[in-house]
């Protein structure tokens, strides 16, 4: 399966009414439909920027890898200094393919009228923590509850 076959960027529906679909907590103004599109835009270019990053990165590392049989008269200290060049970009790669998942699964999130909502209590997370952070899946109690763990 191809790198971008399994982290396919969703489509979205018409967003004219998704406004009306988006809870929000206590005291905070309705979703409009700008500030709904303004949100999927952002996770749309964010989603392209992690998609070409996450490309690049896994392209490093293949190279790497292949190389890094190469230096077979490297002393330990090359050896080691390649082992951890190689693991500092897999992580990169690992962190930037969680982000992308991340993204993607806030534009599914989007799509089935389920964004804004805590996975945990299925209350509102608060419009202005969305806003700040769209990828956000828990409110901020939950996560506190979470961290404490």
């Amino acid at each position: 399966m191809a790198l971008n076959e399994s982290l396919a960027r969703p489509a979205l529906p018409d967003l004219s009414d998704a406004a009306d679909r988006f809870p929000v907590r206590a005291g905070e103004d309705p979703w409009t439909p700008a500030e709904v599109q303004e949100i999927a835009d952002e996770l749309f270019a964010e989603s392209d920027r992690l998609s070409a990053e996450l490309a690049s990165a896994d392209q490093e590392l293949n190279e790497l890898l292949r190389n890094s049989g190469d230096g077979a008269g490297d002393d330990q200290a090359d050896s080691g200094s390649s082992a951890l060049e190689r693991e500092h970009e897999l992580t990169l790669v690992n962190n930037t393919r969680d982000m992308l998942e991340q993204t993607n699964r806030a534009l599914e999130r989007i799509s089935a009228g389920t964004f804004g909502r805590c996975d945990s209590c299925h209350e509102a997370i608060g419009k202005a923590r969305v806003q700040a952070f769209p990828r956000a899946v828990l409110c901020v109690s939950c996560k506190q509850r979470e961290e404490r763990r």
